[in-house]
This record gives structure tokens, sequence and C-alpha cells, in this order.
């Protein structure tokens, strides 16, 4: 058996538009199950179609943020090989369906989202919580930190951009463990946007905040979703924030096999993903960052963000395939 060759360049310019394909062809096997009210099923497709995919890129892939442990996860579980093993050794962070309640219930802001980066660039997050702060571009670092209380970040990121508590919106996933954070926050006189799902794109809206009004995400949820995000930000620019949260041994067992020994280390973006990376999103149900698969008699067409740290380059791409 030949020994795979890993040691070629990562190009990301040439495997760019490959990734995007890996992510609309997720998309589209999810969009029958739009509103069906099947969430396993609508994150089956997407898996599988996303796996396919990566098979047939030219890469030795290893995916180390996917669908859980090997266990749990019979497809792109946490350290399967990808790609025709031809290829760059790469890192690959991935969620075949994020947001699968929303694509369920045909609610805003489902995406299938990957990123790639060269091998050892991606932090290799456990299946645990994360707790999260995220801002956009154009701060100076540290304007806010996972040390202040919310109401401290409120006041702070309001100074940096020259406006009150009041003009500032932050974006909190709605759960329990957050009434008193978001109590906090609007005691503040800022706004929250809470969503029910999908976090990455929740950082993701601080990037863009002209477009989305949103200005800070903060909050727990989990920790792979967290490199996803600040890959996305690797590309977009903004500042992301993570610590681990570990609620029993077992999920700190999962830390260690992970590598990770210090278990209160704060993470800034840049460490939680090294180097360069390219970042793939497709709109699975519309939302304020990408339309979702539109249906036409004979059509469906997709929408994709797809990025490039290493020139900062964005494009959003559409796709039309008849049916």
């Amino acid at each position: 058996m030949t020994a795979k060759d890993t040691s070629t360049a990562f190009e990301d310019r040439m495997l760019s538009l490959g990734l995007a394909r890996v992510a609309e062809q997720a998309a589209l096997a999810s969009a029958p199950l739009v509103g069906r009210g099947d969430e396993k099923a609508a994150d089956q497709a997407a898996v599988n179609a996303m796996r396919e995919q990566l098979n047939k890129l030219d890469i030795a892939g290893v995916v180390v943020i996917g669908e859980g442990e090997r266990d749990e996860a019979p497809m792109l579980f946490i350290g399967e090989e990808v790609g025709t093993g031809n290829g760059p050794g790469v890192d690959i962070a991935l969620d075949p369906l994020e947001g699968t309640t929303l694509t369920a219930k045909d609610m805003p802001n489902a995406l299938t989202v990957i990123a790639m980066g060269p091998r050892g660039s991606m932090l290799h997050a456990p299946d645990t919580y994360m707790d999260k702060l995220a801002i956009g571009p154009g701060f100076a670092e540290g304007v806010v930190t996972l040390d202040m209380s919310p109401t401290e970040r409120v006041e702070a990121l309001a100074v940096a951009k020259g406006c009150k508590p009041t003009d500032i919106t932050v974006c909190i996933l709605e759960r329990p463990r957050h009434e008193a954070m978001i109590a906090e926050v609007r005691g503040t006189g800022a706004a929250i946007r809470l969503i029910t799902d999908g976090d990455v794109a929740g950082v993701m809206h601080c990037a863009e905040s002209d477009l989305t009004g949103i200005d800070m995400y903060m909050g727990s949820g989990g920790a792979p979703e967290g490199v996803l995000a600040a890959s996305a930000l690797k590309c977009m620019g903004g500042q992301i924030y993570g610590r681990l949260l570990f609620r029993n041994d077992d999920e700190k067992a999962r830390a260690a096999k992970a590598g990770i020994t210090d278990l209160d280390r704060i993470y800034s973006r840049d460490e939680m993903v090294t180097q360069d990376v390219i970042f793939a999103a497709t709109g699975v149900t519309g939302g304020t960052l990408l339309p979702g698969i539109k249906r036409m008699p004979g059509w469906l067409e997709t929408t994709t963000l797809l990025m490039r740290s290493k020139t900062g380059s964005v494009r959003r791409m559409q796709y039309r395939t008849p049916v």
C-alpha cells in the first residue's frame, strides 16, 4: 500500500472552490427536509453529502471538529480521515447542518458550515461547553474580555464605538442558564437579540454589524462551534474569546484526550485557529447573513459565503441546479 503524501503545501486558493461545493451539496441534500419536522433526517442527509464531497478532494484531511466522538458518530467523527489522501495534510472543522432544529421548523439562520486549514492549525476542542465573547473588527485588542461582567462589556464597547449602551445590541443564545446574563445586559439599556440555536451564525453576525445590527455575542455554547466561529472571524475580522467549561470528570477526560492541560485557559481567536484558513457556509433557511435555499419550478438555488483569511477575500456565490 502506497504511503500518503501529506507534505504538499496548503494551497488555499485552489482548495477554496472545492470547499464551497462541499457546503453547497450538504445544503442541497437537506433541502427536501426543511420544515418537515425531522431533525435527525435533515442532519443525516447533510452529513452524508458533506462526507461524499470531502472524499472527492485531493487532501489528506483529518476531522478535528466534527459530529462527535467516534463511538457517538458513525461519520465525520473527530479523528476521521477524509479526502483522497493525495494532497496537503489539513485540519477540518465542520458542522454539516448548524441548526438542525431551525431546519426542521423552517426557522432562520440554519447553515452548512466547514473550515479548513493546514494540519495542526485548529484547536482540538472537546465536545464540552465554552464560554464565548465576540465582537466585530475595528477595535483595539482586549477592549472587552471574558473576565469583565456583562455590564462592563456593554459599557466598554459603547465607549469604543463612541455611542451609548442603549445603542448596543447583544446576541445571546436563549437558554435558562443565561437568564441572569440577559437580565444584566438589559439592565444596561442594551438590546438583546435572542437566538434559539445556531451560535456560529450568532458570532458571525458581529463581523457585519452594519448589515445584521449585532454588536456583540456572549454566552456559553458548544466548544466545537467556538472553533468554527473563530475560523469565520479569522476571515471576516473581529475578536472572539473562549474558555472551556466542564460539568463533570468525563468532560475533563475528553479535554485531556485532546491534549488540553490548562482547563482554565482563555483562548483568543488566533489561539483557536493559529494559521490561515478557508471557510464556507451555505444558507439552508433564510437569515440575516445568507438567504436560504430557493425553490423554483425545476430548480434549486443556494447562496454560499466563501472566505479566505490569507487574502481577506469574501465571496457570495449563487449556485443553481436542476431537480
